[in-house]
């Protein structure tokens, strides 16, 4: 009875998260190793700690106060627009936007850009996969 139940929680946690593609999950993977090197009793990465991290606000590289809501506003799934271009920025869920969270050569231009505009520093590996975590996690309506 035992192995059912833990076999039962095992796939319910996988089954409510949302899954990346191939090359995405490899890198993903890559980003849990090297949290584990410098955080032995890191498990995996977090939702809430991808959403404080996303909605907190900080003296960016210009000087002002910016948060990586400024620009992708609180709802992942509507069109955000980048506070200094005023270019519009596509949905960031993947719920909304397929092509989120599917290119690692993107993923790192974007994790890096975004948080040294808003961190003034590169974010560390789990800051970056608790940031995919929380954008992988929204959905249309949330």
């Amino acid at each position: 009875m035992k192995k059912i139940l833990l076999g039962m929680v095992a796939f319910s946690i996988i089954a409510s998260a949302a899954p990346f593609n191939a090359e995405v999950q490899t890198y993903v993977d890559g980003l849990k190793t090297e949290t584990k090197k410098s955080n032995s009793g890191f498990v995996d990465f977090d939702i809430a700690r991808g959403e404080q991290i996303f909605t907190s606000t900080h003296i960016g590289k210009k000087g002002t106060k910016i948060a990586c809501t400024t620009c992708h506003t609180a709802n992942l799934t509507a069109n955000g627009k980048n506070d200094h271009t005023g270019k519009v920025i596509d949905p960031l869920a993947p719920s909304a936007n397929s092509a989120r969270l599917t290119n690692v050569k993107d993923l790192k231009k974007w994790l890096r850009r975004n948080f040294n505009d808003v961190y003034n520093r590169e974010g560390s590996a789990q800051e970056k996969g608790d940031v995919l975590y929380y954008i992988n996690s929204k959905s249309k309506g949330n």
